[in-house]
């Protein structure tokens, strides 16, 4: 499989600052999970810094751009602050997330087509400083329309409806979901836009999205580090990352 072809890995490692800071020491260290990520084939590392810190730190993102051979996906709200964060680090990528303090993780898309003018002007000076601009966005074409029009270059896909309904055996609507995610896919891709997708995907959900051709890169992060606890944390990248190619190398 070329590089071209090549769905890519981005590991999120948010999950392994949670447990750190749920003791308030040291350990486990992010730093050390994007090493070993790293090593098994990530092609990318997400980390979410949150206006609450309630895991990725500050020191954490410095620390990442120190270390990392691989592209740092950094993820972040909309706010003053983020930004100039990002206009300081310049990471490679820049992904714009919807954000709520009461939220335990980030539950939906982000609402492009209400803000656009607000988000247009936002992103101007990220992709000014060389970061890629990505969206997170629901499979919806009134979204992906927007975030074309206000700039970015990639959108990434909500998956976790799909992945829900899978998950609480609602297979019929998880059909739905992901025929909605390939039509999407298709769809952001006519407009030119590079395609992502994450959020809830596990070993059992993550095959159906690889095989869709437009899709360039998945972003996991929840379940690896969970799997990491009873495989440790390189066989579960490994794992994901066999079924992935498993399934991308069946389409070609």
């Amino acid at each position: 499989m070329s590089n071209a072809e090549k769905l890519r890995l981005g590991v999120n490692i948010d999950h392994v600052a949670t447990v750190r800071n749920a003791r308030g020491g040291a350990y486990p260290d992010p730093l050390r999970a994007a090493r070993i990520a790293q090593e098994a084939g990530a092609d990318g590392i997400t980390a979410h810094l949150r206006e609450d810190r309630r895991h990725i730190s500050d020191a954490d993102i410095e620390g990442l751009m120190e270390v990392l051979r691989v592209p740092l996906n950094f993820e972040m709200a909309a706010t003053d602050e983020m930004q100039k964060i990002a206009l300081r680090h310049k990471p490679h990528a820049v992904c714009i997330v919807p954000e709520k303090r009461e939220e335990r993780t980030t539950e939906g898309g982000l609402e492009v087509a209400r803000e656009e003018n607000k988000l247009a002007h936002f992103i101007a000076p990220l992709r000014e400083a060389g970061s890629r601009v990505s969206i997170f966005i629901a499979a919806d074409p009134r979204q992906i329309e927007a975030a074309n029009r206000i700039g970015a270059e990639v959108i990434e896909l909500h998956t976790g409806a799909y992945c829900d309904a899978h998950a609480e055996g609602r297979l019929e609507e998880a059909e739905v979901e992901l025929t909605k995610l390939r039509e999407m896919s298709t769809f952001a891709h006519s407009l030119g836009l590079e395609v992502h997708a994450g959020h809830g995907l596990t070993y059992d959900t993550v095959a159906p999205v690889a095989t869709f051709p437009e899709v360039r890169e998945l972003n996991i992060g929840h379940f690896l580090i969970g799997e990491a606890i009873f495989l440790g944390l390189e066989p579960a990248i490994l794992k994901m990352r066999q079924l992935m190619d498993k399934a991308r190398a069946a389409t070609l």
